[in-house]
């Protein structure tokens, strides 16, 4: 394909899978890797499958193409519709983790209709978290330490309006043998007997982190503050860690 204008050949090699370009295509000679590292094979895929940004906005779209293919949310069960299932280190403090149907008692309806269920805590601390294997979501280690992709994270709680609630979140980015490079702790969160109940969002996005994250570590829980035996505490629903092109 030496004889062909680049411009076809940027177009031929569009219509390839990406694994593939990188793995394989980019391993065949010099110009076709130059192709592959370059910008305009990449932006002709995103604008293929409809992935838009202006072109000011990206410094690298051959990671902004794979951060946008993979975009999801990683944490499992964020609803509780599986039980307690994929969560570890619970701590089941009072009667412990409790899962509800939306709104349950005293409280109100979630703004979105896609989530019909909630964990709640108890009279003691309850708290449970999830260790995200990015590698094994398929975030390899040049992707991360090079492009350093936004790692946001929300989380809903809310408390019951006949009883007051303490909420925690604390979240780390960890390296391979997990130490912690970058941390967000919220304060604790106190909602007060006769509140309205509605629900609240939490958030917070990790920037320029530096290399080495290979996990992300995500834990909150909460607990009543009236100490009286069942679920008075806070309700937490809709989790989420996504990596943002």
């Amino acid at each position: 394909m030496e004889s062909l204008p680049e411009a076809v050949l940027v177009r031929i090699l569009a219509s390839l899978p990406a694994v593939e370009l990188v793995l394989v295509c980019r391993l065949v000679c010099c110009q076709w890797r130059n192709l592959v590292d370059g910008a305009a094979l990449w932006i002709l895929k995103c604008q293929q499958e409809g992935l838009t940004r202006a072109e000011s906005d990206v410094e690298n779209w051959q990671s902004f193409y794979f951060l946008s293919k993979k975009r999801r949310n990683l944490i499992k069960n964020p609803c509780g519709e599986e039980g307690l299932e994929h969560w570890g280190e619970v701590e089941n403090g009072g009667d412990g983790w409790k899962i509800e149907e939306l709104p349950g008692d005293f409280g109100k309806e979630f703004p979105s209709e896609e989530v019909h269920k909630c964990f709640v805590t108890s009279y003691e601390w309850c708290r449970k978290a999830q260790v995200i294997d990015l590698r094994a979501e398929g975030y390899w280690e040049e992707l991360m330490d090079t492009s350093q992709p936004k790692i946001m994270v929300r989380d809903w709680y809310a408390g019951r309006s006949d009883a007051g609630c303490l909420y925690e979140l604390c979240v780390k980015l960890l390296s391979e043998n997990e130490d912690v490079l970058a941390e967000y702790k919220s304060d604790t969160v106190t909602i007060p007997e006769g509140n309205d109940g509605s629900w609240t969002e939490i958030s917070h996005t990790f920037c320029s982190y530096g290399p080495g994250v290979r996990f992300v570590r995500f834990e909150h829980g909460g607990q009543d503050t009236l100490f009286w035996q069942g679920w008075y505490g806070a309700r937490v629903t809709g989790s989420s860690v996504t990596l943002e092109p």
